[in-house]
């Protein structure tokens, strides 16, 4: 027996609630884990960004997202995830990394810019 009473009322089992903890203690450790790797990556794609803008190359590359949404739907089938989810997921990541580029572009321009005077 799983519930004594109406879910949400304190009436579960103290077996399942453990087991609930539990399952929420690892659930909070990945998505730490998640947010410290998008961290690094962001700090790694940055400098790329920099490295960009000082070579005037475009903030977008599409060839190299394509192989990225290719490999990463690979990965995740491999994992035995949705690898649509997995493609939603990385084009959010690649959209946030070209905003960030294109504003280390614009500021690059601007910090070479000639000045009035």
């Amino acid at each position: 027996m799983t519930t004594r009473n109406t879910p949400g009322t304190g009436d579960v089992d103290p077996a399942v609630r453990a087991e609930l903890a539990r399952l929420r203690d690892s659930i909070d450790n990945i998505d730490a884990a998640v947010v410290h790797m998008l961290a690094e990556r962001f700090k790694a794609t940055q400098q790329v960004g920099h490295l960009k803008a000082r070579h005037q190359l475009p903030p977008a590359d599409p060839a190299r997202e394509a192989r990225q949404i290719e490999r990463l739907r690979t990965l995740a089938e491999n994992a035995k995830l949705d690898p649509a989810f997995a493609e939603k997921f990385l084009n959010f990541i690649i959209a946030e990394v070209i905003r960030h580029h294109e504003r280390i572009a614009e500021d690059a321009v601007h910090e070479t810019a000639p000045t009035a005077g």
